[in-house]
């Protein structure tokens, strides 16, 4: 939709959220007589007027619908202006013959967006992943009675009500409940906090550049002495070696006995002593 409809739809430019809601309350509702002929004006003709009036008229129901997720510690206008673009999404794809509301069918496309927000901004960390933690993210808090863990009864009454395993809904429990920590600790350096700051405790042992580069150098050292002892085999010795460890679609003793037309018994023998030879080579 234009540009200048997304501006004015945008809780940021109202200067305060009360302005805004104060604002997009003022705005008439629209009669179903005059929302289906919007919506036949922006179907048939793409009149952007006709869509940007159909997307002032629901502002309001926006505002309502992002209020009741405000439980979230989320902003209030940055829940609206998620919904708000649900809500253009919902106008774009309304199909005016269908028989129902504007309204009805965009709570759907406002939901949908300020529940993609709230789970990219709850956490740090993603809190939900597949599509049964996504909707037990949403319903959880609801099922809830009394403060505290749920008991081994409710977990499996929410799991029924909710078509979920039990495992799902105390998994995401435990997500919930949690919460994001620094890795470095900021504050005073006397802080006892400081001293359970993660980057206190989880140091990584190969981290130090003089081990790293000593590894490096070792494994280096012994990649180019197997090198050289393999090239100091016979070429016979060689291949059965190459064929038997070192190719993704290995031999057996038998097809290398076919190719070199001895017994699988010669090749295990001249097997075992390129084996040596190398262990023998490479401990020197």
């Amino acid at each position: 939709m234009a540009k200048d409809l997304v501006l004015a739809i945008n809780p940021s430019t109202a200067g305060s959220l009360e302005a805004y809601v104060s604002a997009v309350n003022q705005i008439p509702i629209l009669s179903l007589e005059e929302e289906q002929g919007y919506a036949r004006r922006l179907t048939a003709e793409n009149d952007l007027l006709a869509a940007q009036r159909l997307v002032m008229a629901h502002l309001r129901f926006v505002v309502h619908i992002a209020r009741g997720y405000k439980g979230y510690g989320l902003p209030l206008g940055d829940l609206i202006q998620e919904g708000n673009v649900g809500l253009m999404k919902a106008v774009k794809r309304f199909d005016p013959n269908v028989g129902v509301r504007l309204v009805s069918f965009a709570v759907h496309w406002i939901r949908a967006e300020i529940h993609e927000f709230i789970l990219r901004n709850w956490r740090i960390v993603k809190v939900a992943t597949t599509k049964a933690q996504r909707k037990l993210f949403f319903n959880l808090r609801s099922s809830k009675k009394r403060l505290g863990w749920f008991t081994q009864a409710e977990v499996e009454t929410v799991a029924k009500d909710l078509g979920v395993s039990p495992e799902v809904v105390l998994e995401m429990e435990k997500r919930m409940s949690s919460h994001d920590a620094a890795f470095d600790n900021y504050g005073d350096a006397d802080d006892d906090d400081n001293y359970y700051a993660p980057a206190n405790y989880l140091n990584d042992a190969g981290a130090d550049p003089a081990e790293q580069l000593e590894q490096e150098n070792w494994e280096d050292h012994h990649t180019y002495r197997l090198q050289t002892a393999l090239a100091d085999l016979d070429e016979r010795s060689r291949d059965i070696l190459e064929q038997r460890w070192l190719a993704d679609d290995k031999v057996t003793l038998h097809e290398l006995a076919a190719k070199y037309s001895v017994s699988a018994e010669r090749i295990r023998q001249l097997e075992n002593n390129a084996i040596k030879k190398l262990k023998n080579a490479m401990e020197a």
